[in-house]
């Protein structure tokens, strides 16, 4: 199974996904700074993996002796807007609230250790009920168009939309996968197309300027993406460019689906306009490999993210069923709905 990362008691190991598909190569967090890092770099990346990842360095930073806040407040600034990050190390903090002066620091530092391998467990097994639910909306035969990289890399394993693929093709669907290499860091070129092509999937990458063309050219079956938030009303921050496949999808009849844990539902913030959105280093933009490929007078604008309108969205796949419109309301009535997942071997240590 693909993971993005491999916590080891002393330390959290994480697959330096900007190597791929080039090499397999890991890092060694031994602390939370070292974890801060890897985030800011898009060493690891994924909302969920974000997540995960920020969990054990709160854990790495306890069991150093580093104050909780401070940990919490570092691990925080890392990515504005995946809200995952925000709900683990909100999860964190009120676990370690919780225990209080009644338990010693090392029983404190156990139980919170103990969460966080729980999140990651949590995570897996959510990540195999969406992709059970959203596999049962794709046909038996079909092409889908997926942009970015929603996959085992992004999450604890199984992955959002890369997820839905994996439990179609289990289900015995043949489906034709395209994805979007996705511009400036190509995380659709490098990272989707490794993650399918290592268990024998049928995926062909193309650039994020073929998109609307695809659509005029194939007959596909359904968009199926991730989400690094979403807004109370249904509208979806992800990697920049969704938008423009939301409305390709939408002028060409094709289901623009969102696969997400209700853990990406910010119930705080009402709409798009309210979220907010990275912006990195014009670098990334500038540089092809070695290479300059901006003019040195030229500016540069380089959002992380867009926000696609609740209205361009066909449902969300969610691990509690696929929700439908009007979205303010069936968001709200999932965030409540019992989880049981399809397989209690997720929740052993």
């Amino acid at each position: 199974m693909i993971v993005p990362l491999v916590w080891k008691k002393d330390r959290l190991e994480i697959l330096d996904q900007r190597r791929l598909p080039g090499s397999v190569e890991w890092i060694r967090c031994d602390d939370p700074e070292a974890v801060a890092s890897a985030i800011e770099a898009l060493a690891l990346r994924g909302a969920p993996a974000i997540g995960l990842a920020a969990a054990y360095g709160v854990v790495l930073g306890v069991k150093r002796g580093e104050d909780l806040d401070r940990v919490v407040a570092r691990l925080a600034r890392t990515r504005p807007t995946a809200v995952n990050l925000f709900w683990a190390l909100g999860r964190m903090r009120d676990q370690w609230e919780a225990m209080g002066e009644r338990m010693g620091r090392q029983e404190r530092i156990q139980r919170l250790e103990e969460l966080a391998c729980r999140l990651e467990r949590e995570d897996r097994a959510v990540n195999r009920a969406m992709g059970s639910f959203g596999a049962a909306l794709l046909p038996d035969e079909g092409m889908v168009l997926t942009h970015c990289n929603a996959g085992a890399l992004a999450t604890g394993g199984h992955g959002t939309a890369l997820g839905v693929l994996r439990s179609a093709r289990d289900q015995g669907k043949r489906l034709k996968i395209f994805a979007d290499e996705t511009r400036p860091v190509l995380q659709g070129a490098r990272l989707t197309s490794w993650e399918l092509s290592q268990e024998g999937m049928d995926v062909t990458v193309i650039c994020d300027g073929m998109a609307a063309a695809l659509f005029s050219r194939f007959p596909l079956s359904a968009v199926i993406v991730g989400a690094d938030r979403v807004a109370a009303n249904g509208d979806v921050a992800n990697k920049i460019g969704t938008y423009g496949v939301a409305v390709a999808a939408r002028y060409h009849g094709v289901p623009f689906y969102v696969a997400m844990p209700r853990s990406t539902v910010d119930f705080y913030t009402a709409t798009g306009a309210d979220i907010p959105i990275e912006i990195r280093k014009d670098e990334e933009v500038r540089r092809w490999g070695d290479g300059i490929v901006v003019a040195p007078g030229a500016s540069v604008w380089n959002p992380a993210f867009d926000v696609t309108p609740g209205d361009l969205v066909s449902a969300f796949i969610t691990e509690v069923g696929v929700l439908h419109p009007p979205f303010d309301q069936s968001l709200k009535e999932a965030r409540d709905r019992p989880f049981v997942p399809e397989d209690d071997i997720y929740w052993e240590s």
